[in-house]
């Protein structure tokens, strides 16, 4: 028998070294960023073959009460303070780790087809449009960026019977993607992946900066593993994927 336990012993101590400590993490990230981390995902994989990681796509709301919930998340990226700053308020990332990592921007946008002959040139036409969609402002903040644009306008109440609400930003891009929306509130870089469906007609102001900061959460598994991830999101291949998806350095 302890001849045995040696030997089993001394084969674990002749694992690779990535295979001994492998480490399995969670990185949940605003639907605006499934693209993107998802390409960041493979490259941080290859540069740490000890970690694996698994990634979970939504709207910020829903990604914080899974977590509120709790779901074994070890990293999280949202597409706005407010819903970070409730995480942190609540104690479920830890506030030392917490970093904006990339800044966006709210853009219209129409189908490709309609973006000569639409009815949407830009937002003083939204009137004109019969459907317009829109991030849930509840739990999508994408949506709260397009209200404060709109009200900041003066639209916002009057456009109401035209907007149909999304449960992500995502699904307001296939709604005008689709041409079941006239027009529609997205981020540019959403915008950008598909260029080949839809058109940019209008950059919105009058919102707050989007700015999206990342953090390990209070009960990351393998908190090390954890930071790397995020510190990837710094590191010049980090950036460059990110960048090449339309995302800016955060100020």
């Amino acid at each position: 028998m302890k001849a045995m336990s040696v030997f089993v012993l001394s084969v674990f101590l002749a694992l690779p070294a990535g295979i001994a400590s492998a480490s399995d993490i969670t990185v949940s990230g605003a639907a605006s960023l499934t693209n993107a981390f998802t390409e960041v995902k493979g490259a941080f994989e290859k540069a740490h073959p000890d970690i694996h990681v698994a990634t979970n796509f939504a709207a910020s709301n829903p990604l914080l009460q899974q977590m509120r919930e709790g779901a074994p998340v070890d990293v999280f990226a949202s597409a706005d303070q407010d819903t970070m700053n409730k995480a942190e308020q609540e104690k479920l990332i830890d506030p030392a780790t917490r970093r904006n990592f990339v800044a966006n921007s709210l853009v219209l946008i129409v189908p490709l087809s309609a973006k000569d002959n639409g009815p949407v040139k830009n937002a003083a036409d939204l009137s004109k449009a019969k459907r317009i969609a829109v991030g849930n402002p509840d739990s999508v903040p994408a949506g709260r960026y397009a209200r404060a644009s709109l009200q900041s306008l003066g639209q916002w109440d009057a456009l109401q019977p035209q907007m149909v609400q999304g449960e992500s930003v995502r699904q307001v891009l296939d709604y005008v993607s689709r041409g079941e929306a006239d027009a529609g509130f997205v981020y540019a870089t959403d915008a950008f992946i598909a260029k080949d469906k839809v058109a940019i007609v209008d950059t919105m102001s009058g919102h707050e900066p989007i700015l999206y900061p990342v953090a390990v959460t209070s009960s990351a598994k393998d908190k090390a593993a954890a930071q790397a991830f995020v510190d990837y999101l710094f590191a010049p291949e980090g950036r460059a994927i990110l960048a090449n998806y339309g995302f800016s350095e955060a100020k």
